[in-house]
């Protein structure tokens, strides 16, 4: 192959890689001096010349001209550094001894052979270097939101295309688990981590990271966005529950109000894209016993106390707020330890002496049907005087127990007190 055809075929292939022109010289620099290594032992004095616009190369090798052939000499001769007078005199005339000689190398001069060996070579250099700078640009966005199409959905993973028809991968654990998505539709992700596999470049996305939230917000909420409110920590379990503490920076703005919009509008577009997940914004505060108040909403609780040496906080609650702060599967605990730094434990409140003398719910089974029971479970009551403490506008209003069966069950209740 010609040196301009090698190199205007290489020239081309680059630039369908977005390869810029500075890169593109130090990797065919590279390679043609990794051929005169190969033939010539040294390249330390040879030029490498490439024009990539005209396809020119140009190597030149100089020589130190030394005395002819004489037995001082023959020992310390070094073919590729050095040349004779003689051989000097036959391309200049009036060269001496000490002076350098110039002289081109042509491609043919390295074979045929080498040569589509160093055409290999490029290729595999610019393939190398694509990957690199693929991996580099996605690791640069790690962090940042995409808008994908689905690909393929196969068992353990789901492949997506960027606008760029990139293909990352979305694994099933960093999938919402009530995620379900079909080849064509639209998906949105964050770049979780970017990771070099065998020499491949793979690009991991999640729609369970923290951050996505973030940049959700950040989206929804103009003074997130700006700064004016900032994010101080985000815990969620994807697709259940989230909680994100927020503060502002200007006394003027209610962080939770500004967040969450008129009737919830900022903050339903954000439920929505994540499967219906429960959102609950809190604002941040340094107050320790204030903010693990805020973290266990909707539940109120009457005391606590923090051991920062065991990373753990006691709190009180009375009866009828237990359940709440526990929350359905014990999320709301978990999170709120989450999002404080703490363990918490949850005690009942004992103030009201009368709560020793109280009666679960369960030990009136025989009289008041399960299914009630378990509705009063749901709003958290679950002992007799918890009952008794609402009253049957509020039982009514807060389950779906009918006037007459709520008066039924505070009448069953009363009784076991008299």
């Amino acid at each position: 192959m010609e040196t301009g055809a090698l190199i205007e075929s290489f020239s081309d292939f680059a630039k369908t890689k977005n390869i810029d022109r500075p890169t593109m010289m130090k990797v065919l620099e590279e390679v043609f001096r990794t051929m005169i290594r190969k033939k010539y032992g040294s390249d330390e004095n040879f030029d490498v010349i490439i024009n990539t616009d005209k396809g020119d190369l140009e190597i030149w090798r100089y020589r130190t001209i030394v005395a002819d052939d004489s037995e001082e000499t023959d020992d310390f001769f070094d073919e590729n550094k050095e040349i004779r007078l003689c051989e000097a005199k036959k391309i200049e005339p009036d060269f001496a001894i000490g002076e350098q000689v110039a002289q081109e190398v042509k491609m043919e001069d390295f074979g045929r052979r080498v040569v589509q060996t160093a055409r290999q070579t490029l290729i595999q250099r610019i393939k190398d270097l694509e990957k690199d700078i693929l991996f580099q640009k996605y690791k640069e966005l790690v962090g940042e939101i995409i808008v994908g199409e689905v690909y393929q959905v196969l068992g353990r993973e789901i492949v997506v295309q960027d606008a760029e028809k990139q293909e990352l991968t979305l694994p099933k654990t960093e999938q919402i688990y009530k995620d379900r998505y079909k080849k064509g539709d639209a998906i949105r992700a964050v770049i979780h981590r970017v990771e070099m596999i065998n020499g491949n470049p793979k690009i991991i996305l999640s729609r369970t990271s923290p951050v996505l939230l973030e940049r959700l917000m950040e989206g929804e909420v103009p003074e997130v966005f700006e700064g004016v409110i900032t994010i101080r920590k985000i815990v969620r379990e994807p697709g259940d529950r989230a909680k994100v503490a927020v503060e502002s920076y200007d006394d003027r703005i209610d962080p939770v109000g500004a967040c969450v919009g008129m009737k919830g509008s900022r903050i339903h577009s954000i439920v929505r894209e994540l499967c219906n997940e429960n959102i609950d914004v809190i604002n941040y505060t340094d107050n320790k016993d204030l903010f693990i108040a805020r973290a266990l909403s909707p539940a109120k609780i009457s005391g606590c106390k923090i051991d920062e040496k065991k990373g753990r906080a006691s709190v009180y609650l009375k009866r009828d707020q237990v359940s709440l702060a526990i929350g359905k599967n014990g999320q709301n605990i978990k999170l709120a330890s989450r999002l404080v730094d703490l363990e918490i434990d949850v005690f009942r409140d004992n103030e009201d002496q009368e709560e020793e003398d109280d009666v679960e719910l369960t030990e009136f089974s025989d009289v008041i049907e399960d299914w009630i029971i378990e509705e009063l479970n749901r709003i958290g009551l679950d002992t007799a005087r918890s009952v008794l403490a609402v009253s049957k506008d509020d039982l009514v209003r807060r389950t779906e127990l009918e006037e007459e069966t709520a008066e039924f069950v505070l009448d069953i209740l009363k009784k076991e007190f008299e």
